[in-house]
């Protein structure tokens, strides 16, 4: 199931390799609202404050070992796109090895300083030992999530999006059997909502493997391809670093926000749990088509197709303010019953704190799905130290305004919620000023 991205119409080239990255992703985000729709509906807002910290956390570390699998796909795709398949696969191979030993080191690290994250996040004392109980059991599961993630990148890099997506939409419907009966059935609470989220992720990564090996024989690396070699691995090393240490930037800032907001108490904690799911479902096939569009601009690049990458950035432009103005008007339009699919109606102040989120951040969802371009744009050229840069603006004054601005008696929470678009709006102007006076220019004569 290859799809070469350097012909065809771009548009519909584009559509057809992100929607099953885009399906797949919304499907995976139903492991996290299973979690929380059933935990906030079975055991109550404490649980539900434990559930939404604990995944603020886990997002943070595996977006480390997925930000490595990204980057590495980056490589893997222009190789491709450059008809470079032998040294495609030594570098498969140096990558895994690579990723593998980084991914033994977060698990071995998150385990020894859980206590320390616990209190770093400033997660209410009521909902503490619930988070620990999660955290422990989440962690198991680190080693599925890179499995699948690193397999799935290699299949993306030659266009084929559509095993990663059956395999996730099995594990997805395991993951919400397994929440019902172990939390409804067994009275597991959050212990058994981890457990259904591991055992959801093993059989993700398992199904996938056995394929890569059963029918994807020709990207395996074989014997003459398992060796070490110093240019593929730097190459690999360039892009994965600096796009794990994007993602990991990204999540980090997203977690200082996490612990400011636990600090308005149990109430603010546990919405801002349920807004980051619905935030996850409004913003996240934008994000997708950003990682698909940093495929089409890698295979591109290898092909040295310039003007074909410019012509795709426009279009891709295009493609995702129109999704996120109607994200836009369907999350502020009905904030209120988004919340109450989460929590019980009795919990007033969450449902409150959660619509006020809703209908200031979800106004400005085209600033995120701007940004998401960028970041699929500089990664797929092989400039992640640029996506790096953006995030740093973005986050960086999102946080520095979050801080600044809660600390207003006059402001407080809404000032968190404000942070974020303005946040967003500085890092698009960054990406598109230097597009548009560097990087632009290289394309009009149609090379690189």
């Amino acid at each position: 199931m290859e799809r070469n991205l350097t012909t065809g119409a771009i548009g519909k080239s584009l559509l057809l390799f992100s929607l099953p990255m885009i399906l797949g992703n919304l499907l995976q985000q139903l492991y996290n609202v299973a979690d929380t729709l059933i935990v906030g509906k079975t055991i109550g807002a404490t649980a539900l404050s434990a559930v939404g910290s604990s995944y603020a956390l886990m997002v943070l570390l595996t977006s480390i070992v997925l930000g490595l699998c990204m980057g590495s796909g980056v490589v893997f795709a222009q190789l491709y796109g450059a008809g470079r398949r032998e040294d495609m696969k030594t570098s498969i191979f140096n990558a895994f090895v690579f990723i593998l030993i980084v991914s033994a080191v977060i698990n071995l690290l998150a385990y020894l300083l859980l206590d320390d994250l616990i209190l770093w996040l400033h997660i209410p004392a009521e909902a503490a030992d619930f988070t620990r109980q999660y955290l422990q059991i989440i962690f198991a599961g680190m080693v599925f999530v890179s499995l699948y993630n690193f397999v799935a990148s290699v299949l993306r890099s030659i266009g084929n999006t559509v095993v990663p997506l059956i395999f996730l939409a099995v594990s997805a419907f395991v993951n919400i059997v397994l929440d019902i009966v172990f939390i409804l059935c067994f009275h597991w609470g959050v212990g058994g909502a981890a457990l259904a989220t591991v055992i959801a992720q093993a059989l993700s990564a398992a199904g996938i493997t056995a394929y890569f090996f059963a029918k994807a024989r020709e990207l395996c690396p074989q014997r003459q391809h398992m060796h070490y070699s110093r240019p593929l691995l730097r190459l690999v090393i360039s892009n994965s670093t600096l796009t794990a240490l994007q993602q990991a930037v990204m999540n980090f800032g997203i977690l200082m926000v996490q612990g400011l907001v636990n600090s308005f108490g149990a109430a603010a904690s546990a919405a801002f749990a349920v807004v980051t799911k619905i935030d996850a479902f409004a913003y996240m096939p934008v994000q997708d088509f950003g990682n698909a569009f940093a495929t089409y601009v890698a295979q591109n690049y290898g092909a040295g197709s310039g003007q074909r990458i410019r012509k795709g950035t426009g279009i891709a432009l295009k493609m995702a303010v129109i999704f996120c103005l109607a994200a836009s008007a369907v999350v502020t339009t009905f904030a209120s019953p988004l919340m109450r699919l989460f929590v019980e109606a009795q919990e007033t102040e969450v449902i409150a704190i959660g619509i006020r989120y809703l209908h200031t951040v979800g106004a400005f969802y085209t600033g995120i799905g701007i940004l998401f371009l960028w970041y699929g744009f500089y990664r797929g050229l092989g400039k992640s130290s640029l996506s790096i840069v953006l995030t740093v603006i973005s986050l960086g004054s999102r946080v520095a305004l979050a801080y600044a601005l809660a600390a207003l008696p006059s402001i407080g929470l809404v000032g968190i919620w404000w942070a974020v678009p303005i946040g967003w709006a500085l890092a698009d102007l960054f990406g598109a000023g230097y597009y548009w006076v560097k990087t632009r220019k290289q394309f009009l004569s149609g090379g690189i």
